[in-house]
């Protein structure tokens, strides 16, 4: 198809403006589709129903914040996360006298999903990412922006997590 073409079919589908739109989600309702976050989807069923561990030190308080940020406290919800963190840094660039300008942060998450009723494990699975920061400012421009890498890196774990268990929601017991 040549590009004019497809010009010619947007401008078309233009015209059809919100009945286009419309039409669009009674095809994706058609085929089961429900968004993650609608009334009846995978998110409310797992709003505040899980209990995580307790964090141990500030970087799993970020991670535990922005989950429950997420999916909300479940203190007497039926489900236990029981998490393990791990982050380490790694020198990314360094100059010819051997100095780090640039640091990498690694960090993964392997987290378990138990019913708080039985113990039984529903879900286990892992996450990791990534985040950086460089080192060529102050002493103290450089612990500010290595505390915001942490920080991002957490968020972006315990985001990936609460993905990891919407995907899972629909085959949880309860």
């Amino acid at each position: 198809m040549s590009s004019s073409d497809r010009r010619a079919v947007l401008r078309g589908l233009g015209f059809l403006g919100l009945s286009g739109l419309a039409l669009g989600s009674l095809a994706l309702g058609g085929c089961g589709f429900t968004p993650v976050y609608g009334p009846s989807g995978q998110a409310s069923r797992l709003h505040n129903t899980i209990l995580p561990d307790a964090p141990r030190g500030r970087d799993e308080f970020l991670l535990i914040q922005q989950f429950e940020t997420r999916l909300g406290r479940g203190s007497d919800g039926p489900y236990a996360l029981g998490y393990a963190y791990a982050m380490s840094g790694q020198r990314m660039a360094v100059t010819a006298e051997n100095v780090t300008t640039r640091v990498n942060l690694v960090g993964r998450v392997d987290f378990v999903l138990r019913d708080r009723a039985t113990d039984a494990v529903l879900l286990r699975d892992s996450v990791d990412g990534f985040t950086g920061f460089s080192t060529t400012g102050s002493t103290s421009a450089t612990e500010a922006a290595g505390r915001d890498a942490r920080e991002r890196l957490a968020i972006l774990l315990a985001d990936q997590m609460v993905t990891r268990l919407l995907f899972a929601a629909d085959r949880l017991a309860r």
